[in-house]
């Protein structure tokens, strides 16, 4: 820690954290005990029942739609808003060089420098020009949380240099930076290189599918 600041921003990310995982864990149950009360309804309605004879059943030609969890979706998009502050000060978290970088406790040096030199293929791209904060910020969540889904490691988000912005300030870079600190499924971050966006991006490395946790190993002892 190189201050008080640093011990300060660290325990209110590690606050961020807790406190989302906690609004995870209601809304899972919300819908865990929205979906017993109308299977429990239900059965009240239709009293016993039996099922029908073999033969007398009319064969089904029609696929079962997929159940999707609607409001648990709506749900857990409206957390995600709460959870990730635009005032969340990052600038402490963040190593101060040519190159601005950042990784969880835990994870060494040497995954930064990776992750610079390209260890890492690109898998996924998501390009945030254009959008507000509100929309850029559900747009982040949306992207990592589905890039976690599908066991994808290490993705580029294009933020622009906010040249276009008031005073020429990167308003939306500085708040892509607050905002990746604060998901937990976010390992480490590093300025992208030249090549794939320069100041104007950044390559964000995520944790292994088989687990999320900040500074988790994979099965042979390295980090992600």
């Amino acid at each position: 820690m190189r201050s008080l600041t640093d011990l300060q921003a660290v325990k209110m990310a590690i606050s961020v954290h807790q406190r989302r995982e906690a609004e995870r864990a209601t809304l899972q149950e919300r819908e865990r005990q929205r979906v017993e009360h109308e299977n429990n309804l239900f059965q009240r309605a239709a009293g016993k029942v039996q099922p029908m004879p073999a033969d007398r059943r009319a064969p089904s030609t029609q696929a079962r739609p997929t159940p999707e969890p609607r409001q648990f979706q709506r749900d857990e998009a409206a957390a995600l808003a709460e959870t990730l502050s635009d005032d969340f000060d990052v600038s402490t978290l963040l190593d101060i060089d040519d190159q601005m970088s950042f990784c969880q406790t835990g994870i060494g040096g040497d995954v930064t420098r990776k992750l610079r030199r390209g260890h890492w293929s690109i898998q996924r791209v998501l390009d945030l020009h254009g959008l507000r904060s509100d929309e850029a910020r559900s747009a982040l969540g949306a992207f990592i949380r589905e890039a976690c889904q599908h066991g994808v490691r290490c993705v580029r988000v294009v933020h622009g240099k906010g040249l276009g912005s008031p005073g020429k300030t990167p308003v939306l870079k500085n708040k892509v930076h607050a905002w990746l600190v604060q998901k937990k499924e976010v390992l480490a971050f590093v300025q992208a290189r030249p090549a794939d966006g320069g100041a104007g991006a950044v390559l964000v490395l995520l944790a292994p599918m088989l687990s999320t946790r900040p500074g988790s190993r994979t099965s042979d002892g390295r980090f992600g």
